[in-house]
């Protein structure tokens, strides 16, 4: 019997240690919160190259002739619009329209594709997902601790690699990957996806061959000067794109429509919840996802803090928030409850410590990629 409760170890966990990595538990696994300062992992990524093993996302494989009819049942995606050889942003949702996780897809073939899933539902995607197809001419398997995933992000990431691999990275498209030879080894996935905004590259590789890629990432990309990157780095990147998190702007409380995802729920199919997406959508009784400045030299918002409207009155709540290191202001992401989309932009305050300071709405991302 598996104990859910016991905290793993990536197979770079060492990596970390002898790089004098801060180590904490994070979504059932220890993981590097940094290395040296979030701040300086931040701006290596914005401004040159940074690395990141994100190993405890979760891998499965779902293979065989039905595997595409039930991907599109379960995810919001269309997935007919991608090709072999790309991949998909999508959410699976549950009968209620709930968000039950966001996921990237992959077509490795007409017949096989790769579920890249938030570490801490992996258990839960695995029942949702076996729940729902007869095991006639498909195989679902978990290969979550068998693989570890190394992200490689920045304006240099590129460049910083391609003396590993004879596959031409500048000429991967986004969200497509291929499958080759890398630091000697075969059978390698390197797709041009991220979580950072930046320019870059994610590799998927075995277990045992992890320590020596990252050495040999590091040994190659010394002269970019390439920086190891914990999760806060990560964190910060990601929300000034403004990208959701599973368990801040996601969860099985919120749907698509309300997460600002209509993007990627398409109802020429049918799916999982369709109906009910449908009629919010068409309805639009929801609560409103925003994202907003605080101009406020100095002031951060968190999650969990308020929004409050000029008397005073709780109007919403932010769920993420972060001092943004390029625009070197606060930023955040939150909901207003649907009986409050009417209000003025201007008249909403982040409550801080007490006091109600003005955030200014604005569109995402919050920076340009870089």
């Amino acid at each position: 019997m598996t104990d859910h409760n016991v905290i793993k170890k990536t197979p770079l966990y060492n990596s970390h240690i002898k790089l004098g990595a801060k180590i904490i538990p994070y979504s059932g696994f220890y993981m590097p919160l940094q290395y040296v300062s979030s701040l300086i992992e931040h701006m290596a990524v914005r401004k040159n190259v940074g690395i990141f093993d994100v190993s405890h996302m979760g891998k499965f494989i779902l293979k065989g002739k039905n595997s595409h009819n039930l991907l599109q049942y379960l995810t919001t995606n269309d997935l007919s619009n991608i090709k072999t050889g790309q991949a998909q942003y999508s959410c699976l949702i549950n009968s209620l329209g709930g968000i039950i996780d966001d996921l990237v897809i992959y077509k490795i073939s007409e017949e096989e594709f790769l579920l890249i899933v938030n570490a801490i539902n992996i258990e839960k995607n695995k029942k949702w997902i076996n729940d729902h197809f007869n095991h006639q001419n498909l195989t679902f398997t978990d290969y979550s601790h068998e693989y570890s995933l190394l992200a490689i992000q920045g304006p240099k990431s590129l460049s910083s690699i391609q003396k590993l691999t004879n596959i031409s990275l500048s000429k991967i498209p986004f969200y497509c990957f291929e499958i080759g030879k890398f630091a000697q080894i075969d059978d390698v996935l390197i797709s041009r996806t991220g979580y950072t905004g930046s320019k870059g590259v994610e590799i998927y590789i075995r277990n045992e061959y992890a320590e020596n890629i990252w050495n040999e990432i590091l040994k190659v990309g010394k002269i970019f000067q390439i920086t190891p990157c914990g999760i806060a780095s990560r964190d910060s990147l990601r929300l000034e794109m403004g990208y959701r998190l599973y368990g801040h702007e996601l969860s099985e409380e919120i749907t698509p429509i309300e997460a600002g995802l209509s993007w990627i729920t398409k109802f020429n199919k049918k799916f999982i919840g369709r109906e009910i997406l449908c009629k919010q959508k068409k309805e639009g009784n929801y609560k409103k996802f925003i994202s907003f400045l605080v101009e406020k030299k100095g002031k951060i918002p968190r999650s969990g803090y308020f929004l409050k409207d000029e008397k005073n009155f709780i109007v919403g709540k932010v769920t993420s928030g972060v001092y943004s290191p390029v625009l070197k202001k606060g930023i955040g992401l939150g909901y207003i409850t649907k009986n409050n989309w009417d209000l003025d932009k201007k008249s909403i305050f982040v409550s801080i410590r007490e006091h109600n300071i003005p955030i200014k709405i604005v569109k995402l991302p919050f920076i340009k990629k870089t």
